[in-house]
């Protein structure tokens, strides 16, 4: 069986404790990796590409300082216009991007701020409904996958 994302970000050991707690979860592990495949690759992307998800997901590992999980989301952003949006210091080119960059980085940073006003300013900017939801989740989801790689790589360091 392959390793997950979560696991390899992680750098989680092969063998050992850790491991084996794994995969008596096994199930759980399965899970986030295809709520990562959900979040990052789905079938029907909507208004966010490919690219722009993954662009986004190393944004938030960079926000959050965790390295590992920002090399994967940047392989996977590839060589694209996209691309560049990983970096926290880079601003949008157009309204919705930066309305897009604005959600992300204070849902990431200060999601106790995050009010209304935000959703409404990605409605303002065009971003369909459906579209919010996504990123919502996007955004959710790769938060979630850098405090579980925390506590993994914790966890593995008392081994």
């Amino acid at each position: 069986m392959s390793r997950h994302v979560l696991e390899t970000a992680a750098d989680v050991p092969a063998t050992g404790p850790l491991a084996e707690a794994l995969a008596v979860r096994g199930r759980l592990m399965e899970l986030t990796q295809a709520s990562h495949d959900a979040a990052l690759l789905p079938e029907e992307p909507g208004g966010l590409s490919h690219a722009l998800r993954a662009a986004l997901a190393a944004r938030i590992a960079r926000l959050n300082g965790d390295v590992a999980l920002a090399a994967h989301y940047t392989a996977l952003a590839g060589d694209t216009g996209e691309a560049a949006l990983a970096d926290p210091e880079a601003f949008g080119n157009d309204t919705r991007i930066s309305a897009i960059l604005s959600y992300v980085d204070r849902v990431t940073t200060a999601p106790k701020d995050a009010t209304r006003a935000d959703i409404e300013m990605l409605r303002a900017a065009g971003i369909a409904e459906g579209d919010i939801v996504r990123l919502a989740g996007l955004v959710a989801f790769v938060n979630y996958q850098v405090r579980v790689a925390l506590v993994l790589r914790k966890l593995g360091n008392t081994e």
